[in-house]
């Protein structure tokens, strides 16, 4: 039955409209992944001096176990990022007589064919090899790639549960992260855990007590078994449509209830991108660009740091979700585009909807910065100018370059390497967002009057939020003249 599922996989990727351009991209897809992997090899060779310069005064074997936990740790991270799902079409085979544990048997073996689970045993076989061998012997070293394969395992089917929990509640991804987040302040920031001691006190006791080794490779068939079994209860379509939690509906969100049909519109968006995986992996990556203040407020950078650097770092903290997720718009409706130009709604409504959802999404990301007033209170200050410039300047840009763009995107892809949804409207749209600010900034900062800078950049943002109902009039005539290409565009596939 596997070569079956392979058989069809094959014929639906060449009878596919869109073969070429698929089969170009995997090629070039495909170079990429060798390329990384021959860094990786370089890296490998080379690992056990590497270990030696980092860590002086240790053993490299020591130092070698210490950092192992610290290796998949992120690979979690990058998993969970980067690693796409496996797919197959059950639709047909539900109706058959093909047993579900070979369906989603086929599934899970599918997702071993990763990059993820081929690094690991490219970047630690040769120092096990070359260091570890020849000190205690050849069976202690199959032991550690025993592990390894295990943790590697385990990670793949962790990755690949938390995904697919995420796609039925997008909170689940946000706790996720937030875990690590705590995981890594534990060590690095509060020093309560030492990542390093707990893996050494694994891997060091694997080399002298073999029985260890039974761990990880216990973890890994947990796993797989905790996989399979979630993939088995929720292989009917029915399952996999019908959500564990009860979403409330647009009109019961206290906050946007009072805004009537907007706040009902800005719902909807609200629920695309928590129930979607592209449009959720923008929502993560503003809380991720949460810490991108850190670059800038601390270390040695900070010493070099002018308000210029200030004005970057605040409008993309505020602003990064205009700026990741409006890069798309329309593109996120483009499924149900057609129903949108047919509907009694009022395009200026819609456009008003897209205007609350980022002010209220930056406004969140302003207070999220605010911990950074521990870096002094102008950079807070710095901030708020920055917010009221994105929600009055940069949505406005955003929209007007919306009406350019005609490429659909399919809600149900990830963010990575996918550059479906992408192209020439997303480069030329950052040269307004990014230049703009500097080019009325600049001139003040230059004359050594950076405040009044500021002043301007904070007057000129809040011109824009008390006319804004003048650049929506303006965007909806816009889009009227535009708005059967944008259909077309949206209709292809």
């Amino acid at each position: 039955m596997t070569r079956t599922f392979i058989s069809h996989e094959l014929k639906s990727f060449w009878r596919s409209k869109n073969a070429g351009k698929t089969l170009t991209i995997r090629i070039v897809m495909g170079l990429l992944i060798l390329y990384l992997l021959a860094c990786v090899l370089l890296v490998a060779f080379a690992l056990n001096k590497i270990l030696e310069k980092s860590f002086p005064t240790q053993d490299p074997v020591t130092s070698f176990c210490g950092i192992l936990l610290f290796y998949f740790l992120i690979d979690l991270l990058m998993r969970f990022q980067l690693q796409e799902l496996p797919t197959l079409r059950v639709q047909p085979y539900l109706m058959l007589p093909v047993r579900k544990n070979t369906i989603v048997r086929y599934l899970s073996f599918v997702s071993l064919q990763s990059f993820f689970n081929l690094t690991p045993l490219i970047l630690f076989t040769p120092f096990i090899v070359k260091v570890i061998r020849p000190e205690h012997g050849a069976g202690i070293a199959w032991l550690f790639i025993a592990a390894i394969l295990g943790l590697t395992v385990f990670n793949n089917y962790l990755s690949l549960y938390i995904k697919r929990k995420s796609n039925l509640n997008g909170w689940v991804s946000l706790g996720f992260l937030a875990l690590l987040i705590l995981l890594g302040a534990s060590d690095f920031a509060w020093h309560i855990l030492s990542f390093s001691k707990i893996s050494f006190l694994y891997f060091g006791h694997l080399l002298t007590q073999p029985a260890w080794v039974l761990i990880p490779i216990a973890m890994a068939v947990a796993m797989f078994y905790i996989n399979f079994l979630y993939l088995k209860q929720n292989l009917y379509l029915e399952e996999l449509t019908t959500r564990k939690v009860s979403y409330k509906s647009s009109t019961e969100i206290p906050l946007l209830d009072k805004f009537g049909q907007i706040g009902d519109l800005a719902a909807n968006e609200v629920k695309l991108i928590l129930r979607n995986k592209r449009p959720r992996s923008a929502l993560v990556m503003t809380l991720m660009f949460m810490f991108y203040g850190l670059l800038f407020y601390t270390g040695k950078i900070a010493a070099y740091n002018g308000d210029g650097w200030k004005v970057f770092c605040g409008m993309f903290m505020t602003g990064i979700f205009i700026i990741n997720y409006g890069q798309f718009m329309y593109g996120w409706q483009a499924g149900h585009f057609d129903g949108i130009l047919v509907s009694k709604t009022r395009f200026r409504d819609f456009l008003k909807a897209k205007y609350l959802l980022f002010t209220a999404v930056s406004f969140v990301a302003f207070l999220l910065t605010t911990p950074y007033a521990y870096f002094g209170w102008h950079i807070i200050l710095v901030h708020f100018v920055m917010l009221v410039w994105n929600i009055g300047v940069n949505t406005t840009i955003v929209l007007f370059f919306a009406n350019r763009n005609y490429k659909r995107i399919d809600l149900s892809k990830g963010a990575s390497f996918n550059w479906e949804g992408v192209g020439a409207t997303q480069l030329l749209l950052g040269f307004p967002l990014f230049i703009l600010p500097f080019v009325i900034y600049g001139p003040f900062a230059l004359f050594k009057h950076a405040d009044m800078g500021l002043a301007v950049l904070f007057i000129v943002g809040l011109v824009f939020v008390i006319t804004r109902n003048y650049w929506i009039k303006l965007l909806e005539t816009d889009f009227y003249e535009k708005k059967y290409k944008i259909a077309e565009g949206f209709r292809a596939k």
